[in-house]
């Protein structure tokens, strides 16, 4: 295929080489599409909730926006702030893999991705955010709506998924920063109304609001996806997991090779903001580029071997968490989990095997698992 391929009909050229796209992510004249952008190519949805929402996020905004609103979540965001979730992490990790194990039992299947992959990661972040325990899992299902905003092509029934799960999640978590305002503890919802204080530029109400709607379903979706694909990835090439059990130093190193051999970003788009030259072609201002993060992870001229998962792989690089201005925040803790998941799950169940045909989510922009049968045989 053409590395810099351009497509008559998805109006976008599509860059495939790992140099390539890091370079176009890390472009200051390569943006993502905003709201205004939006406002000029998507007249028929520009008004609805989920447009609003999408297109004024920190996901779609660029220069000074983009850094007014990533600075907040940045400063709570920290490095001290995730490691102090790694008890929360470990621990939760346990149950969940106590429950499956007990669901997976006697060589019944049981569906990984409904008992683990995705209520681990919603948990999490809802520790992250300051979300109680019992409200949690309401919200993967309105998650999950809106998170078809991520589709390169959104149908009617996309949209109305994502206006009817952000007019939800706008109302709970506008309900939690009055409830924190009155009551503050050790969350990120509290933290970013500290700074909302304490800043000469604060965000608005609206702002906090989509900042933590944003995280919550940034946090739990795309993480949820490595979960069930590392997981599968290990599965089915057994002589890694063997290395993987031989040797926990490996673990990280097995979701780094899960990240670049089926990650659960599949490509991500920019804007040409002036004329310029990407991968050879000269593009004109409006031009869209879109990386295509699957075929940059198996590039074989930054992966010898692309095709091969090897858990010992030297100088794995992934473009999975994007790269530039727009690298995630959560990068950090989507790799703590996996590497507690791997740990936890393999040593707790190590007669693990795939125990029917997986059913992967319908999705062009991300990977993930419906329905992921495992069963603990022997």
């Amino acid at each position: 295929m053409d590395p810099a391929h351009h497509s008559e009909e998805f109006g976008t050229r599509f860059l495939t080489r790992f140099a390539d796209c890091q370079s176009a992510l890390s472009h200051p004249d390569l943006l993502v599409p905003d709201r205004e952008w939006c406002a000029r190519e998507l007249t028929t949805w520009a008004a609805r909730p989920a447009a609003d929402f999408f297109y004024s996020s920190m996901l779609a905004a660029n220069g000074p926006d983009h850094d007014r609103l990533r600075r907040p979540v940045a400063r709570a965001f920290t490095a001290r702030r995730v490691a102090a979730l790694r008890p929360a992490v470990e621990a939760v990790t346990d149950d969940l893999v106590d429950t499956f194990a007990e669901a997976a039992s006697g060589g019944d299947p049981a569906n990984f991705q409904e008992l683990v992959g995705h209520p681990l990661p919603v948990a999490v972040v809802g520790r992250l955010i300051g979300v109680p325990d019992a409200e949690r899992q309401h919200f993967a299902a309105l998650g999950r709506g809106a998170t078809r905003l991520l589709e390169p092509i959104r149908s009617p029934e996309d949209w109305t998924r994502a206006d009817r799960a952000v007019v939800a999640l706008r109302e709970y978590f506008a309900d939690l920063l009055r409830a924190r305002r009155a009551r503050p503890a050790d969350d990120l919802a509290s933290a970013l109304l500290d700074q909302r204080a304490s800043d000469g530029h604060p965000l608005t109400g609206r702002e906090l609001v989509d900042l933590l709607l944003l995280v919550f379903v940034a946090g739990f979706e795309t993480t949820a996806g490595l979960l069930g694909l590392a997981v599968f990835a290990l599965l089915t090439h057994p002589d890694q997991l063997a290395l993987v059990r031989a040797d926990p130093a490996l673990r990280s190193a097995a979701v780094e090779e899960a990240l670049r051999w089926d990650g659960p970003v599949m490509m991500t788009e920019r804007i040409a903001a002036r004329p310029l030259e990407v991968a050879g072609a000269v593009l004109p201002a409006g031009a869209s580029v879109t990386t295509v993060l699957a075929a940059a992870n198996r590039d074989p001229l930054e992966h010898p071997d692309p095709d091969a998962f090897l858990v010992r792989r030297p100088g794995t690089k992934v473009l999975s968490f994007s790269a530039g201005v727009h690298h995630c925040l959560g990068a950090s803790l989507a790799r703590m989990e996996g590497a507690a998941l791997i740990g936890r799950l393999f040593d707790r169940l190590p007669a693990l095997a795939l125990a029917g045909e997986p059913v992967r989510r319908d999705s062009v922009a991300l990977r993930s698992f419906d329905d992921l049968p495992l069963a603990a045989v022997g």
